[in-house]
């Protein structure tokens, strides 16, 4: 695509190839970005995450406000159309610029003929948008999510399912990592507050910032040195409980991109470190992350499933288990999870957790700690699968997270917390 393009097409086309095609958003909009130019990546990226976030909503109005669906290769206008309602409804853009961009969209998109029935549809939302909006706030589509997906919190979580899905709805706050080996994290706090910004610490996690308002890596004091990473608070919570040491062989399995990598490293500097993840492209980011905090760790490709094809019999003091899941535990800074997923896909992974878990445990030495952890909140890739994994290994022992009745620690996402996650602490005796 030519720079410069019509950024509402681009980003019509770029939510149909996640919610039609499957593709990750992570994967599809870098490249749709570059095809806007530098000015306009923040919007592109505003637009595509906002409709994916509000997408039940979205389609609701559309199924009020026309008689039928668009189909065929005529779908990418029926996205074009709910960035026109996006921008209405939850931006500051100008109506009048909003709808004449929204509209010139089907140019770009080789659909001038429909250029009349866009400018129809958002005109009658609105004059009946304080109705619709009304009428809209009623159903599930209300909640934002997939019903396969309320109907499982639910389940599970019959108190807590409305605060789960509320903070999966907001955009995420900006967590932290302070790099222990430059400086304490009030330290940093320090130089953070000399750049004019402000930094709230987390109250478990000794490592971890939240800013009060997010902003571009560049303009954190000494990022490119590596005194501080981009990681979630939840997600730095799983060094605190394999609380690794200085001269262990250390496991990071499932690793990529390589944060529990660094800050296992930042807390215990000269132990020996393997990363292993499944996926080529992924791994890099772990290379990458370590050269820029100037650390070494051996990474290597390979399938949880099959240790001793990358480790022959190595076995470690420590390992870290971060499972492939749903992911359902940080929706927030995915959107597209809610579209991606599908129910069936739960039963699956938690088979895949199963293969790996029983595949790496002959790989703990006796004494070792192993830390399984997910982001997700669903107790069938939890505490469901660490229950039935005690149940047959008699040789582990759960510690520091939970009992044999509920084993492990369920942390769920926080308006201003951290996102949902899961631990489970196992001994090998």
């Amino acid at each position: 695509m030519k720079k410069n393009t019509n950024l509402r097409c681009v980003a019509a086309q770029t939510i149909e190839k996640v919610v039609e095609q499957g593709q990750s958003l992570s994967n599809v909009l870098p490249a749709a970005q570059k095809s806007v130019g530098e000015k306009d990546a923040a919007l592109l990226q505003e637009l595509c995450y906002g409709v994916l976030r509000t997408l039940p909503q979205l389609e609701w109005i559309v199924s009020k406000l026309m008689s039928r669906p668009m189909t065929g290769k005529q779908r990418a206008v029926h996205f074009l159309i709910m960035v026109g309602l996006y921008q209405l409804m939850f931006t500051r853009i100008p109506a009048h610029a909003a709808l004449a961009e929204t509209v010139d969209g089907a140019i770009a998109l080789k659909r001038p003929q429909l250029k009349g029935l866009i400018n129809g549809v958002l005109r009658t939302f609105q004059r009946q948008q304080e109705e619709l909006m009304q009428q809209m706030n009623q159903g599930d589509q209300q909640y934002l999510h997939p019903k396969w997906l309320l109907t499982r919190l639910k389940q599970a979580w019959p108190t807590q399912w409305q605060q789960i899905v509320d903070a999966n709805n907001q955009r995420p706050p900006m967590w932290l990592r302070v790099n222990r080996q430059h400086h304490s994290r009030d330290a940093w706090l320090d130089l953070l507050a000399e750049s004019g910004k402000t930094a709230f610490p987390h109250p478990q996690h000794s490592d971890a910032l939240r800013l009060e308002t997010p902003c571009a890596v560049g303009q954190l004091p000494g990022f490119e040195q590596g005194w501080v990473t981009v990681q979630d608070a939840s997600a730095q919570g799983c060094v605190a409980l394999l609380d690794p040491q200085n001269g262990e062989k250390i496991l990071d399995l499932c690793a990529a991109p390589g944060g529990k990598t660094t800050h296992i490293l930042e807390a215990a500097p000269q132990a020996e470190v393997m990363a292993v993840d499944v996926d080529a492209q992924r791994l890099a980011r772990i290379s990458e992350n370590l050269q820029r905090l100037e650390m070494k760790a051996d990474v290597k490709l390979g399938d949880g499933r099959t240790p001793a094809e990358w480790c022959g019999r190595m076995q470690f003091d420590r390992i870290l288990l971060d499972a492939p899941c749903s992911a359902t535990g940080v929706i927030r800074r995915h959107p597209d999870i809610k579209w991606l997923r599908r129910d069936r896909d739960i039963a699956e992974l938690a088979a895949l957790q199963q293969q790996i878990l029983e595949a790496i445990w002959p790989h703990l030495k006796s004494g070792g700690t192993l830390l399984y952890a997910t982001c997700s909140v669903l107790p069938e890739e939890n505490h469901l699968q660490i229950s039935q994994f005690l149940k047959s290994h008699a040789d582990a022992r759960l510690v520091d997270t939970g009992d044999l009745a509920q084993p492990g620690i369920q942390v769920f996402p926080e308006v201003d917390g951290g996102d949902g996650f899961y631990y489970a602490k196992l001994i090998k005796a």
